[in-house]
C-alpha cells in the first residue's frame, strides 16, 4: 500500500485543538473502530478549521512539518496487516 500524499490526522486522546503544519489534510476521527468517515479539510486562507464529524479544532502552525502535530502523536499511520 502506498503512503498517503495528503497528511491524515487522528484525535485518540480527545484534544479540543490540534496544531498541524499543513492547511490541506484528512481527519479520520479516532483510531478504528472509533473513526469516522475520512474527510478532506482545506483551510484555504484561514488558519483553523473544525472537523464537521468529531468537532476537533485544527490550527495551522507554520513552524511544524507536514506530519508533526502539537500535541504530539496525532498523525494517523497506516499499519500493515
Amino acid at each position: 500500500m502506498a503512503g498517503h500524499t495528503i497528511p491524515h490526522f487522528q484525535n485518540d486522546d480527545g484534544h479540543a485543538m490540534i496544531e498541524i503544519g499543513v492547511k490541506e489534510f484528512m481527519c479520520v476521527g479516532a483510531s478504528s473502530p472509533y473513526d469516522h468517515p475520512h474527510i478532506f479539510i482545506d483551510m484555504g486562507d484561514d488558519n483553523e478549521k473544525v472537523c464537521s464529524y468529531c468537532s476537533t479544532l485544527y490550527r495551522y502552525n507554520h513552524s511544524l512539518k507536514a506530519t508533526q502535530t502539537n500535541p504530539a502523536g496525532c498523525t494517523f499511520i497506516v499499519h500493515a496487516a
